[in-house]
């Protein structure tokens, strides 16, 4: 067996319960919800706050943060370009299982490349995956700087800084967008608010 290549003896299986089903059991349509922005624009606290709602709604989601990830599936990567393709990818077949499970997958990275997250939109079908845009400016999320780290880029003591000196690719066609309106960056039930109204829209809170 240890000779053979690598997917010589890899089967699909199939099982009796499939994603119908278990979106029958849950009441729900499994999809991605994908926050992509820079740090400190805010994609945790939109994450959580979503979770919240979702769950006083009596529907089923689970929150992939980037930074726990790291923690544990993700530990092993750094911040290479090539590392940082990886961790997205790694990350966008966790969410395709989630999703596939019937569950309402929030994922909350950086993702600076677009062709990374495109990437993890092809995993998924029928328009599951929803890319959240956190269009936040960049001298804001400088100013929250809630973990130090444009302070230490700033200073050279971080390479490759997204936003700072590695770039961070904006979202072409995001199916939801949130910026400041007036200068004024919305509540984070308000913006909970406008991703649960688009996936109620879009049919994914009842089977």
């Amino acid at each position: 067996m240890a000779t053979l290549g690598n997917s010589a003896n890899i089967f699909w299986h199939e099982y009796p319960v499939g994603q119908a089903e278990r979106q029958k059991l849950l009441n729900q349509k499994g999809c991605v919800v994908w926050i992509t922005g820079l740090s400190g624009s805010g994609k945790s606290t939109l994450a959580c706050t979503l979770g919240r709602e979702l769950h006083c709604r009596g529907k089923l989601s689970y929150v992939l943060d980037g930074d726990n990830l790291r923690h544990g599936l993700n530990k092993n990567l750094g911040f290479t370009p090539e590392d940082r393709t990886e961790n997205i990818r790694r990350v966008g077949e966790v969410a395709k299982l989630f999703a596939d499970a019937g569950l309402i997958c929030i994922a909350s990275l950086i993702s600076p490349y677009r062709k990374d997250r495109d990437a993890c939109r092809a995993l998924l079908a029928d328009a599951k995956f929803i890319e959240v845009f956190m269009n936040m400016p960049l001298a804001l999320c400088e100013e929250r700087d809630p973990k130090g780290l444009y302070k230490l880029a700033r200073a050279g003591k971080i390479k490759g800084f997204t936003g700072i000196d590695d770039p961070y690719e904006s979202p072409l066609n995001c199916e939801i967008e949130i910026q400041q309106k007036n200068g004024v960056c919305p509540a984070p039930n308000e913006m909970a608010g406008q991703v649960v109204s688009y996936l109620e829209n879009k049919g994914f809170l009842q089977a």
